[in-house]
């Protein structure tokens, strides 16, 4: 489940649209809505998390650029976090970066209930 939620976060940070991403994913449209909502709404939370693990965990990391929204920014850092573990651990290349993420927050980043505060968010 969390490749599919990281897909459909993935294709909006790209520029697409609920409806489409629904479609392209087989899921409700309502849904789909939820995960993104979820998700920008804590997006400067998760982006500042993933780029302090990005450097932490990196052996020469690179902290991703600017995108053009804050959802997009957040989308990158955790994709950039995923390959600075991989030049550290290879082995975490052998799961997505949702999967990997999932971990990294024992299982909250995607959950529901997931608290913005419950992300250590002091260091940029």
């Amino acid at each position: 489940m969390a490749e599919v939620i990281g897909a459909a976060l993935a294709a909006k940070a790209s520029g697409a649209g609920v409806r489409v991403i629904a479609e392209q994913l087989g899921r409700p449209v309502e849904t789909v809505r939820g995960w993104l909502r979820r998700f920008a709404a804590r997006a400067e939370a998760v982006r500042r998390y993933f780029t302090v693990l990005l450097v932490d965990a990196g052996v020469d990391p690179a902290p991703p650029g600017t995108g053009r929204t804050i959802f997009a920014d957040a989308v990158a850092a955790v994709v950039g976090a995923w390959w600075s573990m991989t030049s550290r651990w290879p082995g975490v290349g052998k799961v997505s970066p949702w999967v990997a993420a999932c971990a990294v927050t024992g299982g909250i980043l995607l959950a529901p209930t997931w608290p913005a505060e419950t992300i250590n968010t002091s260091r940029p």
